[in-house]
């Protein structure tokens, strides 16, 4: 069956299908949809995950063993198969084709890619992963509805904005639908659930020190201790909001993280940045910044980004400012390891 992004909550209420394609060119809603289908699954019983993700050298014997492997707890699977380039290719073609042919009954199968274009639409896998279960295009809002869709997200966080502020917000993001989620974010860390002023959704869009937090994300990237040191300062003598600090540092931490993890499972750096959407102006930045970095390094930074939270709500003691530093030196220097195969190559040089 061919199903519409915005009725796939509504159905996986009522039902979940043995097999599902998603497809759009907006990350943000593809990896929204995939959260709702891991959601309903984990409610119906599919306890475990099996992630593959289709690079140079993947071999589609591993699907058919994924399909074919029973659980020891007797749990059942959830197979995820990334498909980064778009196309299966011809053995892909054939494996996926095979196994709708015979979905495992303790396997749900979800596959995931960027947009089709309408010629891969009508391709013979395509067609068999709708017949088994359902194919969904994820259609990003135009900039007519991109109001609406504001709304809907501010809802989410039991906020609401009139007219005007919806409008100023759309016009802000250009249909940038992941700086859009960011923004609206950023309005639930700063304001309480309720109406939100014109003058709030203003000030907070067109906050004079984002370019403040703009320089501490830099800094952050670059690794500039004392570019870090004076702009947080700077930052705790206006009065910024902690919540606003942190929430700046934290996107920036997850990109790194999600950068590190997928270099670690030999993926290119070029793919996973163009999966995020990365700017090509802050590419360089980000390029540097993974490479200085271990996946140790950005786990135990979101761990401490955690703490700090905690510390914002009251929950925990502690300076937040101190913490703020520390995490900011946390992932600035070069990770043991990273120290360790620079001095290997210029021993090797020598």
């Amino acid at each position: 069956m061919q199903l519409r992004g915005e009725n796939l909550g509504g159905h996986l209420a009522r039902d979940l299908l043995p097999v599902y394609l998603l497809h759009g060119e907006e990350p943000l809603l593809v990896i929204e949809a995939a959260d709702a289908i891991r959601s309903a699954a984990r409610r119906r019983g599919f306890d475990e995950r099996t992630v593959l993700t289709v690079l140079p050298g993947f071999s589609w014997n591993e699907l058919r063993h994924a399909a074919g492997t029973l659980s020891l707890f007797g749990g059942r699977t959830l197979i995820e198969l990334r498909i980064p380039g778009g196309k299966p290719g011809r053995e892909g073609s054939v494996a996926i084709q095979e196994y709708c042919l015979r979905p495992s009954p303790d396997c749900l199968l979800l596959v995931t890619l960027p947009a089709l274009d309408w010629k891969e639409e009508k391709a013979p896998w395509v067609g068999a992963l709708a017949a088994a279960g359902a194919v969904v295009r994820l259609v990003p809002p135009g900039l007519a509805d991109l109001p609406a869709w504001v709304a809907g997200r501010l809802a989410r966080q039991q906020q609401s904005a009139d007219a005007d502020g919806l409008r100023f917000i759309a016009e802000r993001v250009e249909g940038n639908l992941l700086a859009a989620h960011q923004e609206i974010v950023k309005l639930g860390v700063l304001y309480p659930p309720g109406a939100l002023s014109f003058g709030q959704i203003r000030d907070a869009v067109l906050n004079v020190a984002r370019y403040d937090l703009d320089n501490l994300r830099e800094a952050l990237l670059a690794g500039d201790v004392a570019r870090i040191a004076r702009t947080l300062d700077g930052l705790e003598q206006e009065g910024e909001p902690p919540p606003l600090v942190l929430w700046a540092m934290t996107e920036e931490l997850r990109v790194l993280a999600k950068m590190r993890n997928g270099l670690d499972l030999g993926r290119p750096l070029d793919v996973l940045l163009r999966e995020a959407r990365i700017r090509a102006e802050r590419q360089t930045l980000i390029r540097r910044a993974v490479h200085r970095v271990d996946r140790r390094q950005t786990r135990d930074a979101l761990a401490a980004a955690a703490r700090i939270d905690r510390m914002i709500k009251g929950l925990a003691s502690g300076d937040v400012w101190d913490e703020f530093r520390r995490l900011a030196l946390s992932v600035t220097a070069a990770s043991t390891a990273v120290r360790s195969r620079a001095q290997a190559s210029a021993s090797g040089d020598g």
